[in-house]
């Protein structure tokens, strides 16, 4: 039976991705969740049973390098191996970083704690199972973790962090046939933007972002589950994103321009 271990996988992308995987390996399917809310978790694992998938929840803390290695120890435990080990867990922030006060600085902190450390941790326990198993291990970057993005300091320097561990040990693991995919999702419509930190490091409740050409949730799972199936190397969403790349490496200013320049049609009243 294959074993995929999801973190993030109470809501959005890791919750959307556990449904459609359940979906397409009717009754041949473990799946592993983890995440803050146990209600959440097990409302999911419900539609993933109802197609047939083992399924084990796990509520935890992405912060706390103890929880993120007995997550690894459970599905051992449980099933007796790991196939993939999908790191998608994160949280969000906007803020000018002028506008953060010294006292509420730590906040970085915790970001980079859970959106790169979490992963870490997580991987650093799963990479002898995925090894024996020749497995996957997938990382939901972002735009933001490709190209430095106005107001999101923090957030764009937890994704860069992850980009660069996981792309270096792609190369690493080229040897053992685990495949290292990182995905760089844009805008999607999920709710983690209205969680994530303001300049005060509490949640925001409004997503700052214009969200009229948002990609669907279930677009961006199925995406990333392709590419995990495929073992691409990478997942990179948009058009846009693309074209914005390839322009930070001929015309950086252009792109800071054009960042600039949604940054301030995002902050006009709506």
């Amino acid at each position: 039976m294959n074993v995929i271990l999801i973190t993030g996988g109470s809501d959005g992308i890791g919750a959307e991705m556990a449904r459609q995987l359940a979906a397409t390996h009717k009754g041949q399917l473990a799946l592993v969740l983890s995440g803050r809310s146990q209600d959440k978790l097990d409302a999911v694992a419900a539609q993933c049973r109802a197609h047939g998938s083992e399924v084990l929840t796990v509520a935890m803390d992405m912060a706390v390098e103890a929880q993120c290695r007995a997550l690894v120890s459970r599905t051992i435990e449980r099933f007796g191996r790991l196939d993939t080990l999908v790191n998608n867990a994160g949280i969000s922030a906007q803020a000018n970083f002028a506008d953060v006060k010294a006292e509420d600085l730590h906040w970085y902190l915790d970001l980079m704690q859970v959106n790169l450390w979490g992963s870490v941790w997580c991987t650093h326990e799963a990479l002898p199972h995925l090894k024996q198993a020749r497995g996957r291990i997938v990382a939901v970057s972002s735009h933001a973790g490709m190209i430095g993005v106005p107001g999101r300091t923090a957030y764009s320097a937890t994704k860069f962090a992850m980009t660069g561990f996981f792309e270096a040990l792609r190369a690493e693991m080229k040897p053992t046939g685990v495949s290292v995919t990182i995905a760089y999702p844009g805008a999607v419509d999920t709710r983690i933007r209205y969680r994530g930190y303001n300049a005060e490091g509490q949640p925001a409740g409004r997503s700052g972002l214009n969200e009229d050409d948002m990609m669907s949730v279930e677009e961006c799972a199925r995406l990333i589950i392709d590419g995990m199936d495929r073992r691409q190397r990478e997942v990179v969403m948009t058009a846009k994103a693309k074209v914005g790349r390839f322009i930070k490496l001929l015309a950086p200013g252009i792109v800071e321009d054009m960042a600039l320049k949604a940054l301030k049609e995002e902050a006009r009243p709506r």
